[in-house]
């Protein structure tokens, strides 16, 4: 299973979401994770795509390209784009530090968003994106799709179930290969810092699965060789301290050759007081716990689900909230105080 598989998959013979009006979406940058509103409108009879923004020509023209956008109104200029289009739902995929002024904008505009994370990089502009939020009437939800993958979907039952007894031990890996981006990705200003972009991913995996909060952190990151990818840190290692005095550790690198055959190697292992279980693509999902009697390979994986499917859903459907806002909050007030700890090494209270 590809990383593509796991966060832009779509199940195969998804059935049709119905809802009950036509839907005008758009998208507010191409960066990042744009597929997340793109892929599954083959789902999505009812959404059209009136229009994309982004400031470089070369992006509007790559993506206008996409049969999903041919009949979309082109924009170098977000702004302008709010202003000339009627739009009811948005996707927010532009440069890291500039998410939370244009999630203010659109929600300013009643527009519902869903936004590539991290929804801010400073804990100021969190707040801020966090009183638009609960004090409008729009909807919000960050691009989070790692935990609607089966591996993780599995793993969150098994701990669900009580089988593992209670989390006192998390490890997580992210390690992706060095690739070309947009400059702004290779300036600290910019980025946001690695914990913030991809640590965010694993950070709301260790939380939603184990039901555990985060309360310190403290760790080391760096940005060794490779000057083409500038600030980038591409050697981080952070340990938390969990709410019930246990411990988990993320170590995440851009350090992947091209050889290894895909792009990344994400992996998590959860330990309880009673079992473990784990996932990576090399072994799959497995569990090892005291009702078992050997280590078994879990085979029956639950159904993908897609983000932006749920989502709409939630909106006109009145179906339930993909990713709770408190959740959101809480994995970025937990990544930019661990990303925080790092540049000003010491323990940082979450």
């Amino acid at each position: 299973m590809t990383r593509r598989t796991l966060l832009a998959g779509l199940p195969a013979m998804a059935a049709p979401l119905r809802l009950p009006q036509k839907i005008r979406c758009a998208l507010l940058g191409l960066d990042g994770h744009a597929g997340e509103v793109l892929s599954p409108l083959p789902q999505l009879p009812d959404v059209e795509m009136v229009a994309f923004a982004d400031p470089e020509p070369k992006t509007l023209a790559r993506y206008a390209k996409n049969p999903h956008l041919a009949k979309a109104k082109q924009y170098a200029d977000w702004r302008k784009m709010l202003d000339a289009e009627k739009i009811d739902v948005i996707g927010v995929c532009n440069a890291n530090s500039e998410h939370a002024g244009a999630i203010l904008a659109c929600l300013d505009r009643k527009i519902h968003v869903i936004s590539e994370k991290p929804i801010a990089t400073e804990l100021a502009d969190l707040d801020k994106v966090r009183r638009a939020v609960e004090k409008g009437s729009a909807k919000f939800t960050a691009m989070l799709p790692m935990r609607f993958s089966p591996p993780y979907l599995a793993l969150k039952q098994i701990v669900a179930s009580g089988e593992l007894g209670d989390i006192v031990q998390i490890d997580a890996q992210k390690s992706y290969q060095p690739a070309p981006r947009p400059a702004w990705y290779f300036k600290r200003a910019t980025y946001g810092g690695t914990m913030a972009w991809i640590g965010i991913h694993m950070v709301d995996l260790m939380i939603h699965i184990s039901q555990r909060d985060m309360t310190e952190a403290f760790g080391f990151q760096n940005h060794l060789g490779f000057p083409e990818t500038g600030d980038t840190e591409n050697v981080t290692g952070t340990v938390f301290r969990l709410d019930n005095g246990g411990v988990a550790l993320l170590r995440m690198d851009y350090l992947r050759p091209k050889t290894s055959g895909s792009h990344g190697d994400d992996r998590l292992r959860l330990t309880g007081l009673k079992g473990i279980a784990e996932y990576m693509a090399a072994t799959g999902v497995t569990v090892m716990s005291n009702s078992r009697s050997s280590r078994d390979v879990v085979t029956e994986l639950p159904p993908s689900r897609h983000l932006f499917v749920d989502f709409l859903n939630h909106i006109y459907n009145a179906g339930p909230d993909p990713i709770p806002w408190k959740e959101i909050v809480r994995g970025h007030q937990i990544v930019l105080g661990a990303r925080d700890a790092m540049e000003k090494k010491r323990i940082m209270k979450l």
